[in-house]
């Protein structure tokens, strides 16, 4: 086995104290790959990277218009949000338009993730709901779909589900693969389904979600349904600090990231009609974010202006107890970037 190449690094001081290897794959809507580094015929689990694909479902069935959902709606669909009162509130609202409530969730209940909402909670004498489980807007979105076409609304999670069997066949048709049932499957930690799909057929699928010309009419509309509402709302898509909500509240359109738990995030890039995807290896967040952060920058999605805004958020500092900075994680020296030369292969 080849080892994947080293995507970033963690400093201490003057020294590197750790290193985080991965791999991604950025392709085009013909499966083209123009840039990749490592292993991007391995299969890995998607997680939450993929939610804007799975919420084409609300569109494409006709359940975001029966149930009046705008801009903020579609957003959280698509989140893995901070559990803030902002992403709470609009939740519960929303299952009360549908007649559902908190308690037909089942991602199961979770603390805010964000610390300033997680001292307002505890502080004001609340406990966790299921609204503030991260995924809490996808989940209200799988219940408008089952709502709008008269599926049952419990078991709403399990694989054999009505609403899981759409998704599943939304995602072989994005991703080129028409065998995703007997891929490797998993229960992700909201509960439902997340199947392996090889890293570079998930660049596909963003690449076709960032440009869908090649697709039906009603799949061209929800792709830019969501992609709007995404950059319209990117406070709902993840929240305070959040790396997904910085970058596109500078980028808008131009990126639409999504991380994913273990290392994953997922990105379309529309006006270049290119879709990435990138894991590291160990599954840290904080790797994958500088990773992209750096391809962004490849790319020339940011420019010095957007990067220098957003300095500590590409080359996040590393602080001590004291609040003091004292190292960086930053993308690795040998960082993979001289492997842009035209299309390279296919997916």
């Amino acid at each position: 086995m080849h080892a994947n190449p080293i995507l970033a690094e963690v400093t201490r001081g003057d020294t590197v104290e750790s290193w985080h290897r991965g791999s991604f794959a950025v392709v085009d809507t013909e499966g083209r790959v123009v840039l990749s580094a490592g292993d991007v015929e391995a299969a890995v689990f998607p997680r939450s990277a993929i939610k804007p694909l799975q919420a084409l479902a609300l569109v494409e069935t006709g359940a975001a218009d029966a149930f009046h959902l705008d801009d903020s709606e579609l957003a959280l669909a698509c989140a893995s949000h901070n559990g803030e009162a902002v992403h709470v509130d609009a939740v519960e609202q929303w299952l009360a338009r549908i007649g559902c409530t908190g308690g037909d969730l089942e991602c199961g209940v979770q603390l805010p993730g964000d610390t300033k909402a997680l001292r307002e909670l505890l502080s004001a004498g609340g406990r966790e709901r299921r609204a503030h489980n991260n995924c809490s807007g996808k989940h209200a979105g799988f219940l408008t779909v089952a709502r709008h076409l008269g599926h049952p609304t419990q078991g709403y999670t399990r694989f054999t589900h009505p609403v899981q069997q759409r998704i599943l066949g939304l995602l072989e048709q994005m991703t080129g693969l028409d065998d995703l049932a007997v891929q490797p499957r998993g229960i992700d930690g909201c509960g439902i389904p997340t199947i392996a799909v090889p890293l570079g057929n998930l660049a596909l699928a963003m690449a076709r979600f960032a440009d869908p010309g090649d697709q039906p009419e009603h799949r061209q509309h929800a792709c830019a349904r969501i992609r709007h509402a995404m950059a319209a709302r990117p406070y709902l898509v993840a929240g305070n600090a959040r790396f997904c909500t910085k970058i596109m509240e500078v980028t808008g359109e131009r990126a639409l990231v999504k991380t994913g738990a273990e290392g994953v995030y997922c990105a379309a890039f529309p006006h270049l009609g290119l879709g990435l995807a990138l894991k590291i290896d160990d599954g840290a967040t904080r790797a994958a974010e500088v990773a992209l952060g750096r391809l962004l920058r490849r790319l020339e999605i940011l420019g010095e202006d957007e990067a220098r805004r957003l300095a500590d958020t590409l080359q996040p500092p590393v602080l001590n107890r004291a609040g003091e900075r004292v190292g960086v994680v930053r993308p690795a020296r040998d960082f993979p970037i001289q492997e842009v030369t035209g299309a390279r292969g296919s997916v």
